[in-house]
């Protein structure tokens, strides 16, 4: 069974409708540019609706270690997300000093991005592969050639991301194996607000797929 991850959550409505539907991974976004993100405050009200089978992941762009201990000080992640330029050096750090799982998104636009995934092999926890955004490192909406990851395989687990939708998923399946999908902006009414609705289609062809 492929999982799902719904990021960029900011409300427990939201939160609740992922929850019900079977969301296997939630994820809030700490990075201020992206009408996505959480202040402390709120991340940690959030998270109260989280139960423990459910992975609650923190997203970050080329995080200090001061940022990352201010979030797990109040929020109780199960994994770290590093939506930046963090060098597999970087990764590796952030896993020993947090003790934590942590996925690495690695963006792709043509066949020379897949030269990175190698570099970070046996250090990520997790790949998880997005579009190249140009707004925004992630939640930009647009989707890449997925035929690129058409037969990839790894011994690290991979989310498939980037202008994933409810009409668009199955056909991404049918095309690419991964062991879990993501979507933000694909489940949205406008930018940065999610739409029980869509959250729970999304899930749903998913699932049928």
């Amino acid at each position: 069974m492929i999982q799902v991850k719904i990021c960029g959550l900011s409300t427990p409505e939201t939160i609740t409708a992922a929850l019900e539907n079977g969301a296997d991974f939630v994820g809030l976004v700490f990075y201020p540019p992206s009408p996505r993100h959480v202040d402390l405050e709120v991340a940690q009200y959030l998270a109260s609706f989280i139960p423990s089978q459910v992975n609650l992941v923190g997203l970050f762009v080329n995080p200090d270690d001061k940022l990352l201990n201010d979030v797990l000080g109040v929020v109780p992640l199960n994994m770290i997300q590093l939506h930046g330029e963090e060098t597999p050096a970087r990764v590796n750090e952030i896993k020993d000093k947090f003790n934590l799982p942590v996925m690495k998104a690695i963006p792709i636009e043509t066949a020379e991005d897949l030269k990175d995934i190698p570099l970070y092999e046996g250090i990520a926890d997790w790949f998880l592969f997005d579009s190249k955004g140009k707004a925004l490192p992630g939640g930009n909406g647009m989707a890449f050639d997925w035929t690129l990851l058409k037969n990839y395989k790894s011994d690290t687990p991979w989310m498939l991301a980037g202008g994933l939708e409810p009409e668009n998923v199955q056909q991404a399946l049918e095309i690419v194996s991964p062991d879990a999908v993501d979507v933000s902006s694909g489940v949205e009414s406008s930018k940065g607000v999610k739409d029980r609705q869509k959250i729970q289609a999304f899930i749903q062809a998913v699932k049928k797929a």
